[in-house]
């Protein structure tokens, strides 16, 4: 929840609270500090003393189960009494999005809180609950309503195993998606910001001409070079919360510094770039003054103090020569001390037993300096050890280590310097990172601006790439577009051709698109909603020009989801998708549904597609913008919609020459009669005699006449055969001895018995 909302959030933040949970707000006790300060800022922002109350529950009031419990065990007068749990959610999914874990959490700790006051119940007996009539979702920003199956439906994520061995196990990788071709953005944050502006879908229109502005510049020709310098500049933006997150806690790497000292000098590049281009572009002015000179002020900090090389090759933090005087001193009496200890060696040899061939003088940290000497074959026992003078340490590969007067003098007067000199440079690199915590602010800029530019940077690329257009937004209902492209589906295509779409405010808001089946009605139903909600991403679309007037929604039956894990039916499945659309569908939204009603018996699905259909028939010019492809003829046939400017029939045209159907894929106004599905199981490699017998039978279907089975004889064939047996029978001479009687049952009678009867 911001600190500070804008105006528009606040009225209708003021007006939920007013009208729908009068002068309360319900929250988890885990959020009462942010949730206090916003509405201080509110109060103080609407001039408003007497704030909401802050109702606080505990945080397992919460819970998703919990909330989906409360949800599906209560009684609500509008739903039957005698339905399972499972027939519950079926039912109230299409009203309430139990995929979505915050809404339905949401929902459990209101329901909660109403239990708690009994509101309008207080005098009632306490087995009686609040009375919930309906349910209404209220968002407090401009997103535009869609579920998960239309995100799916239309591909706008697509998760698939990776091909990797190596990385079976880790996870997953995009498919072809709308994100996976929009993605062209350079660091990670840019990535983040636009799956999140493709999970929300805004229908704020100043929003969305900012982010065409900046599109639009890019995509011109003199500011090419600009886009490139931007994007060389973007690929270095690192992780910049996390390494904050590691200096709190006093956990930072070495490739946390470089990567720090990347990003901020990326940043000023890129303030300095933003500085010279147009002001009149909201979010290159931003960037210029949000970045400000603490920038330099850290990269010049990092880069005067840390030394990269040396901590690269030592795996630490190291300070520059002439940062800190005490630091350079001991790290120069480090480098000129194996020459010293060669001398102190020499002198401490004068002095020991003339059978010890050698010894040296060595620097251990933590322990200081030893006398290192070769064990003799003498020196046995423990007790072997022991020389006069010196103070026995421990053996470690035949070598005898030795505290001796001299070594102790060192010790007192040089000290541990590796741990002098480590404890010295953390202290400058703790220093160092207090005083970059304190303009954390400016990083936080960093990452959310440039995410920003990113995003638009990606668009503008792939917009240069495919020649889309820019859409322009209208206040009006309907959608137009010229010459529309599948943006996925001409990326696979040798070939596309474009169609247009024209669903005015008053005329064809409910578009019947018929056709044969691969003719293209699908595509073309993905195609409008793919367009409109690359439109309502801030993107530009693949048209020629497209004007797109107010949205709040999309629905969408196109395709139905596995039904296995969830226990129903697909066309149990499929109902309730469009009863999300029947139930929630405004005149602002966009209604997408491919062959309802298909999924049951011919008569029950087209009745239920013609009521759903004239259930918006009915509201008028408020219905929402519907756009059906079906093959059932019989809706246009036995005129079953009335006859009304907003149902407009649309076709994919076609052209049959002699038994090879040739797609045009392109859109016309007027009736598909015929469905061509023999040259549609031809192209599918059906066998030609099933094929055959499957246009005998429709024929025989379509004209009345009776179906006779080819697996039984004709009544001619049946006679013919009669006639041959009884003949063969009277040429018998019974009174013939030789006559075999039986052979002739056997052999003649029973055989065309049974192929007759």
């Amino acid at each position: 929840m911001p600190d500070m909302p804008d105006n528009e959030d606040l009225k209708l933040l003021q007006k939920v609270i007013d009208e729908v949970l009068p002068r309360c707000i319900v929250t988890s006790a885990k959020q009462d500090h942010n949730i206090a300060k916003f509405l201080t800022n509110m109060g103080a922002a609407t001039g408003d003393v007497d704030k909401p109350e802050i109702v606080l529950f505990p945080n397992m009031d919460f819970g998703l189960e919990v909330s989906k419990q409360r949800i599906l065990s209560r009684q609500f007068p509008f739903i039957p009494s005698h339905m399972t749990a499972t027939e519950k959610i079926l039912y109230l999914s299409s009203i309430i999005p139990f995929e979505s874990p915050l809404m339905v959490r949401a929902l459990g700790g209101l329901l909660k809180f109403l239990d708690r006051r009994r509101i309008g119940v207080e005098l009632e007996d306490s087995t009686i609950g609040v009375p919930i009539l309906a349910f209404k979702k209220f968002v407090l920003m401009d997103i535009v309503n869609m579920d998960q199956d239309t995100f799916c439906v239309l591909q706008i994520f697509k998760s698939e195993v990776h091909p990797s061995v190596y990385k079976l196990s880790s996870g997953l990788k995009e498919g072809l998606s709308l994100y996976g071709i929009l993605n062209r953005c350079r660091c990670k944050w840019g990535e983040k910001l636009m799956r999140l502006w493709l999970m929300r879908p805004t229908r704020n229109l100043t929003e969305l001409n900012k982010r065409l502005d900046v599109i639009q510049f890019f995509l011109l020709a003199q500011n090419h070079e600009t886009v490139l310098t931007l994007q060389d500049c973007l690929k270095n933006i690192k992780n910049v919360p996390q390494i904050l997150r590691r200096m709190n806690l006093s956990h930072t790497k070495v490739s946390d510094w470089q990567a720090l000292y990347k990003t901020v000098y990326s940043a000023v590049c890129l303030r300095d770039t933003c500085r010279s281009l147009p002001s009149s572009i909201e979010l290159f002015q931003t960037i210029s003054q949000v970045f400000t000179d603490d920038l330099h002020y850290i990269a010049s900090l990092i880069s005067k103090v840390v030394d990269f090389e040396s901590s690269i090759s030592e795996n630490r933090f190291t300070v520059r020569p002439n940062v800190d005087s005490i630091i350079d001193e001991k790290k120069r009496k480090l480098m000129g001390l194996s020459d010293f200890l060669t001398e102190v060696a020499r002198k401490e040899l004068e002095t020991l037993d003339n059978r010890i061939p050698s010894c040296c003088v060595i620097y251990i940290p933590l322990i200081g300096f030893l006398l290192s000497i070769p064990r003799l074959p003498t020196m046995v026992d423990k007790s072997d050890f022991e020389i006069e003078g010196l103070d026995f340490m421990f053996l470690s590969e035949d070598k005898l280590h030795y505290r001796s007067a001299r070594t102790k003098e060192l010790d007192s007067i040089l000290g541990d310097l590796h741990c002098e000199i480590r404890d010295q440079e953390t202290l400058i690199m703790h220093q160092m990172q207090t005083k970059i915590l304190e303009k954390s602010a400016v990083l936080n800029n960093v990452i959310e601006y440039t995410a920003h530019l990113d995003v638009l940077l990606a668009l503008a690329v792939m917009a240069r790439e495919n020649s889309y257009s820019r859409p322009c937004f209208t206040h009006r209902h309907g959608i137009h577009i010229k010459d529309g492209r599948h943006p996925l589906m001409e990326l696979c295509a040798k070939t596309f051709v474009p169609n247009p779409v024209d669903s005015g405010e008053a005329n064809g808001r409910i578009k019947i698109l018929t056709g044969p089946n691969s003719s293209g009605k699908s595509v073309y139903l993905k195609m409008v909603g793919l367009i409109t909600f690359m439109a309502l991403i801030g993107s530009y679309v693949p048209a020629a020009e497209a004007e797109i007037g107010a949205v709040d929604g999309i629905y969408t039956r196109i395709h139905s989801r596995e039904s296995v894990s969830v226990g129903l039916s697909t066309f149990m499945i499929d109902l309730n998708q469009v009863a999300k659309a029947v139930n929630n569908a405004t005149e602002r939204s966009l209604v997408l549904i491919d062959e309802f009603g298909k999924g049951t018996n011919t008569v029950d699905g087209l009745s239920l597609l013609v009521a759903v259909l004239r259930h918006w028939l009915n509201q008028g010019t408020q219905c929402p913008q519907v756009f059906v492809s079906t093959n059932f003829h019989s809706l246009v046939q036995l005129k079953l919609l009335p006859d009304t400017p907003l149902v407009q029939y649309l076709t994919m045209e076609t052209h049959q020459d002699g038994d090879e159907l040739i797609f045009f894929y392109q859109l016309k106004e007027g009736v598909s009669t015929v469905s061509h599905a023999a040259n549609i199981a031809a192209l599918a490699g059906v066998p030609p005699k099933v094929i055959a017998r499957g246009v005998e039978v429709s024929e025989l279907i379509r004209n009345g006449k009776p179906i006779r089975r080819i697996d039984h004889p004709s009544k001619g064939s049946q006679l013919e055969r009669c006639k041959s047996l009884v003949e063969k029978f009277l040429c018998l001479d019974l009174d013939d001895p030789h006559v075999d009687l039986e052979k002739f049952m056997s052999q003649e009678v029973l055989p065309s018995a049974a192929s007759i009867l």
